[in-house]
C-alpha cells in the first residue's frame, strides 16, 4: 500500500520559513518524480515544485528563488524548504509521487500571516 505522509506545516509570519517533509512508503522511491503542489479553497491545485529521480528540479515562477525542493533517497523522503514566505503562499500543500501511476498525500496546512 502506497503512503505519502506530509509534515512540517503550520502558522508562520510573512518573511519566515518552514520546511515540509513527505515520507513515502510502498513505492520504489528513487525512481519516482516527486513533487509539491498547493491548493487554496475555490482554486485548482497548482504545481509548486518537482524533482526527478535524477535530481532535476522545476519550480513555479511564484516560488523561484524562495523555495527549494530536495530528496533523500535513503530516507524515502522529499523536502520543501520555504523561505521568505508570503501571505499568498498560504494553502494546503500536497506531496505527489509520479511514475506511471500518480499518488497523493493527505496534505499539510501552511498559513502565512501578515
Amino acid at each position: 500500500q502506497v503512503q505519502l505522509v506530509e509534515s512540517g506545516g503550520g502558522l508562520v509570519q510573512a518573511g519566515g520559513s518552514l520546511r515540509l517533509s513527505c515520507a513515502a512508503s510502498g513505492i520504489i522511491f528513487n525512481i519516482y518524480t516527486m513533487g509539491w503542489y498547493r491548493q487554496v479553497p475555490g482554486k485548482q491545485r497548482e504545481l509548486v515544485a518537482t524533482i526527478t529521480s535524477g535530481g532535476a528540479t522545476n519550480y513555479a515562477d511564484s516560488v523561484k528563488g524562495r523555495f527549494t525542493i530536495s530528496r533523500d533517497n535513503a530516507k524515502n523522503t522529499v523536502y520543501l524548504q520555504m523561505n521568505s514566505l508570503k501571505v499568498e503562499d498560504t494553502g494546503v500543500y500536497f506531496c505527489n509521487a509520479r511514475l506511471v501511476a500518480i499518488y497523493w498525500g493527505q496534505g499539510t496546512q501552511v498559513t502565512v500571516s501578515s
